[in-house]
């Protein structure tokens, strides 16, 4: 914040990045503070937190420093430019950040050295970002809980004994932790909304194709891979997609998408129709998460929308989504030298070898059931301007793993603890996780919405205005460890 004397009010060199990225520009664009003061701040606020959650895996502080300073001299001669003007980043380690390692949390590719920025971090430093460093993430990002054997655990702020989620759970923790205001996620079944549900945070998978994915995520799943933001706040997530969106020549799944202004972010003009489901019809939810999802239903009626249970039926998917994504780990993995290969948990060499056994019919019938799901949603969005449910049936779990066999004394299946998010992968909606509340425990629950095909204006405004509302986005974790 400002003083009287134009600096920022330095209450302590680790959080003064409690500010969000949108008041950051500003004090940025007012000459408040220098951009190198930023980054300091930043690189100050990892070193003393990462310890405690191990959510940073790798850091460029000086190109940082040196990159804030090129900025600096441009703004003098050129003056200000960038929606993401001196906002310090990190990017998860499933993507590419030029002169460093993207390891995919694998020991396998523990040195493989990116020599390009993949085409969302150049979007983003086109707007002024500047990379601090990479996140954690579970192995090929295929798990809901951050852990790896290169870097280990990483632990959520909230409580130090339980997981952010994953598979974005380093930038989650990052962000919830206020070491940076923006990081980088990507979605093939939930891996920005997960961890945002379990960290509190905000997390926005966009329509598919909206960011456009390269040069990773190519594969036979690229259709169910989205990149987003993990945010304190639903304007820093507005204010990424406005900087990170649009038709990239080198990702055919990339368009420029008409769903409404985002030029401006504003409670929506008048009330919605918005329809609810508390378990998608089938799947056990803990009760705790459901009293918060009970009272986010109040407090949107309260608002004046129209809040109506949910009756079309949305196929199961387990056995849909679990296909695609184990051909798109194989499609990553085909070209590993058997070496490497040797390297891989025997979890991933599974995968592989259980997925490459499928006939073509099978793949067929599991394209049939996603475009009968598509159909469905599409069918809801005829007659509602938006769908909530909770983001996560659970709240965090232990940090080690794994995710709960029950819930509510019901026995669940692996991929019922995240079977909120994935549909909507398949399906290819927008969907935004924002905090709901937090359990009697003081861990969050995440609310999740669901708009039409790019209607990510509806899903912001409905979110912002929810924040607004509940003011779900001032409180965060102190981060000291228990003793």
């Amino acid at each position: 914040m400002p003083s009287s004397s134009g600096h920022l009010y330095r209450r302590s060199s680790v959080d003064q990045l409690g500010i969000s990225a949108l008041e950051l520009t500003r004090l940025i664009k007012r000459k408040v503070v220098s951009l190198k003061e930023v980054v300091k701040l930043a690189a100050d606020a990892i070193s003393s937190k990462n310890p405690l959650i191990n959510a940073v895996v790798s850091l460029r502080v000086e190109e940082a420093l040196s990159e804030a300073e090129e900025l600096e001299a441009r703004m003098a001669k050129e003056g200000h430019s960038g929606l993401l003007l001196g906002v310090p980043i990190l990017v998860k380690d499933l993507e590419d950040v030029k002169g460093m390692k993207t390891t995919y949390g694998s020991l396998a590719f523990r040195e493989n050295m990116a020599f390009q920025d993949s085409l969302q971090v150049q979007r983003l430093k086109a707007q002024g970002a500047i990379v601090l460093g990479k996140t954690n993430t579970p192995e090929f990002g295929f798990t809901g809980f951050t852990k790896n054997r290169l870097f280990g655990v990483t632990k959520n702020p909230w409580d130090l004994s339980k997981t952010p989620g994953g598979s974005s759970g380093g930038s989650a923790a990052a962000v919830t932790a206020q070491m940076v205001p923006v990081a980088t996620g990507s979605d093939a079944g939930g891996s920005i909304r997960i961890p945002a549900s379990y960290c509190g945070c905000v997390g926005l998978k966009p329509t598919f194709g909206r960011i456009p994915l390269g040069p990773q995520f190519q594969g036979f799943g690229a259709c169910i891979w989205t990149l987003g933001p993990l945010t304190r706040c639903v304007e820093d997530a507005w204010l990424y997609l406005r900087a990170a969106q649009g038709y990239h020549p080198l990702d055919p799944h990339s368009g420029i998408m008409d769903g409404g202004s985002l030029s401006t972010l504003q409670p929506p003009s008048g009330n919605l129709k918005i329809c609810y489901s508390l378990d998608l019809g089938r799947y056990p939810v803990d009760p705790e998460v459901r009293e918060l999802f009970e009272k986010a239903i109040i407090e949107l009626s309260s608002l004046g929308h129209q809040l109506i249970p949910l009756k079309e039926e949305i196929p199961d998917l387990e056995s849909t989504w679990w296909t695609y994504m184990a051909m798109d780990l194989a499609f990553q993995l085909k070209d590993v030298s058997q070496e490497k290969r040797a390297e891989l948990s025997r979890s991933m060499v599974k995968t592989v070898e259980e997925v490459m056994g499928l006939s073509l019919a099978q793949l067929n019938k599991e394209r049939e059931i996603r475009s009968r799901a598509f159909t469905a949603v599409q069918r809801i969005f005829k007659d509602f301007d938006a769908l909530i449910t909770p983001t996560t049936p659970t709240v965090a779990f232990q940090a080690e793993g794994p995710p709960p066999n029950t819930i509510d004394g019901r026995l669940v299946r692996l991929l019922d603890v995240v079977a909120f998010t994935y549909p909507f992968n398949l399906t290819g909606h927008p969907a935004i996780s924002i905090r709901a509340g937090l359990t009697s425990q003081g861990l969050p629950a995440g609310l999740q919405i669901i708009g039409p095909m790019c209607g990510e204006g509806t899903v912001l405004s409905l979110a912002y205005q929810f924040q607004e509302a509940t003011g779900c986005h001032k409180t965060w974790p102190s981060l000291q460890p228990k003793g």
